[in-house]
């Protein structure tokens, strides 16, 4: 295999997986709410791995738990819900967002998706009415998921990152309808609250059987992985992590 095979960004499936819809993103990110919904959505439905991320340079970080290590970034599927969820615990810097991007969305399509989800929270001021979640998708996603939804949009601004990236994509692409839940997150990490909402936001589009209700209790066993997380994340974050700007 040659040097650049090996350095080139993509997600090896590593086990069989069935056709799925939707494929959900979250990454390791401000308040890691996203990484949070969708890493309960994989242990909640009981997900079975069959994949991850390799390339890109060195792995920054090798997480384990009780003793075993895994990888990074991991894809994990429900053949009963038609779901495949992308569980990101590396920070994407922006040398590696359209590298990344393109291995999410090549990895989509080798799954029969229909539709790409990115799920994440924002340091954005709010009050206490805005602790609910808010959407940034193309058109056909707001058609086929938002139409019924009292989910609101949110009012203007820009993406940056990974998630820019993936929006932008699916503009261009008629076939592959793209969103962004997002939500008001605060730097403590995990911020079970957004998840919730961001999990919440989930299921009343796509109609997925996930109970909230443990949520927290989730949240609070990852607590000291999670801040560990974020402690590198801000680390990193300081010369290189873009910020989203977003207005209510």
């Amino acid at each position: 295999m040659s040097s650049d095979e090996t350095q080139r960004v993509k997600i090896a499936l590593t086990d069989e997986c069935p056709p799925v819809e939707t494929l959900v993103v979250g990454i390791s990110e401000y308040g890691l709410a996203g990484l949070t919904a969708v890493d309960y959505l994989a242990d909640q439905r009981s997900m079975r791995q069959v994949g991850h991320l390799r390339g890109g340079g060195p792995p920054s970080i090798a997480p384990f738990r009780d003793g075993t290590p895994r990888h990074h970034t991991r894809l994990y599927a429900d053949e009963d819900e038609s779901l495949a969820v992308l569980v990101g615990e590396r920070f994407v810097a922006p040398p590696l967002v359209e590298d990344v991007a393109e291995a999410v969305l090549s990895t989509g399509e080798d799954l029969g998706v229909s539709n790409v989800t990115m799920l994440t929270g924002v340091p954005v001021a709010h009050g206490p009415e805005d602790h609910v979640p808010f959407y940034i998708a193309t058109e056909d996603y707001q058609a086929a998921f938002l139409s019924e939804t009292d989910i609101r949009s949110m009012g203007n601004g820009f993406l940056e990152g990974l998630s820019a990236e993936l929006v932008t994509r699916g503009i261009s692409d008629d076939s592959l309808a793209t969103g962004v839940f997002t939500t008001p997150a605060h730097p403590q990490a995990p911020d079970a609250a957004a998840a919730i909402r961001l999990v919440k936001a989930l299921r009343a589009t796509h109609d997925i059987a996930v109970d909230t209700g443990p949520l927290e209790a989730f949240a609070a066993n990852v607590e000291a992985h999670y801040q560990a997380l974020a402690e590198r994340l801000e680390a990193e974050a300081t010369d290189s992590m873009p910020d989203d700007r977003m207005y209510m």
